[in-house]
């Protein structure tokens, strides 16, 4: 037994193994995926585009095949004291349909695997189901298989979606050109301040079945963060009007971060204009009532799943016709750097804020 340690402690790499540590949060989420597959080499001639975007693509034919996924944990990315299990299951499926949207393509099937714990019934997971169909329902995609196992730390939910789209009409985050129009779509923040006033109501939560939280008024924040809605219909605007962004992505993490995420890929710079930003009345309102600056909240935030475009400055007047979307700001060439253009002028470098799933407490 002794020796057998002996030669695994003589073994430089057993060594190294174990005398080395790094914790997780400093590298963050990004650069954690970075780190482990940097140097990952596809050897398949059908696999084109792998980790780093939205989806990964793949040739299969005419079109070429787009696959994405999310991992979604109990007390880490939902809290069940608050989030119905029908809106969830909605939730779960609508997150990985924008991905594939945020691509230019349609998505057309999905997996979905659980972990499941003791404490749930068929009846609780027949509510789950109910949101992923309504979900697939109404975006026109297929449930294609699963898995399910037991669960001994709460609720696990893996969705794959399979998308598709024709090589020329793909849009990766990669594309962003000097002059190029930065464009968002929807409104901002919301997703963040119907969290808030979750949380809020369950602080005062006492277990009572009588109790009734106040959300009075407040009903759009909280369909932003239980019911999100994929942007479909973007998508469907741009063909429409023969418009293919040089890039694009959909706001999960924040306006700041996913924005940043296009200038690296891109080597690019941006302005980004305050006074631009799309915010909802009661989004500017709860922020106000929580004390927070509702700016911050709309960079920030994350969960909006909007989708944030660049298009060519000669589309401008094209991209007029447009509805839903907003011009916030410009790229830049890389040496200018990234930048918040406040509302009275002052240029505050942008920094990447939103949501860490990895971060330490």
């Amino acid at each position: 037994m002794l020796e057998g340690n002996r030669g695994r402690l003589d073994n430089p790499f057993y060594f190294d193994h174990f005398m080395k540590r790094t914790e997780i949060a400093t590298l963050g989420e990004f650069g954690l995926i970075d780190h482990l597959t940097s140097d990952i080499q596809l050897i398949q001639e059908s696999s084109l585009k792998g980790v780093g975007d939205d989806a990964a693509i793949l040739d299969h034919g005419a079109e070429r095949t787009l696959v994405t996924t999310d991992l979604l944990l109990e007390g880490i990315h939902f809290d069940l004291v608050y989030t119905p299990l029908k809106h969830l299951g909605y939730k779960a499926a609508v997150v990985n349909f924008s991905d594939i949207y945020a691509m230019n393509g349609i998505p057309r099937q999905i997996t979905v695997s659980l972990g499941i714990s003791k404490r749930f019934s068929v009846e609780d997971l027949e509510d789950f189901y109910g949101g992923i169909k309504l979900a697939c329902e109404i975006y026109g995609v297929d449930i294609v298989g699963g898995d399910t196992t037991s669960s001994l730390t709460g609720f696990t939910i893996s969705v794959t979606c399979l998308g598709s789209i024709k090589e020329e009409d793909i849009v990766y985050r990669n594309g962003a050109k000097d002059t190029d129009l930065i464009y968002v779509s929807g409104d901002l923040g919301a997703s963040y301040m119907g969290l808030q006033l979750l949380e809020r109501e369950k602080t005062v939560f006492d277990g009572s079945k009588d109790f009734q939280p106040d959300f009075a008024g407040k009903e759009y924040l909280l369909e932003r963060q239980l019911k999100p809605e994929a942007r479909k219909d973007i998508v469907a605007l741009l063909k429409e009007h023969e418009i293919v962004p040089t890039s694009m992505i959909d706001i999960s993490d924040g306006l700041s971060s996913d924005l940043l995420h296009i200038c690296k890929q891109s080597n690019v710079g941006c302005q980004l204009f305050e006074e631009r930003i799309p915010i909802d009345y009661q989004t500017a309102v709860a922020a106000e009532m929580f004390h927070m600056n509702v700016t911050t909240v709309a960079l920030n935030g994350g969960e909006d799943y909007e989708l944030l475009f660049t298009v060519p400055l000669h589309k401008h007047d094209a991209m007029e016709s447009v509805t839903g979307v907003r011009l916030v700001g410009h790229i830049t060439k890389p040496e200018v750097g990234s930048y918040l253009v406040t509302r009275d002028g002052q240029e505050m470098p942008l920094r990447a804020q939103g949501w860490n799933p990895i971060a330490t407490e």
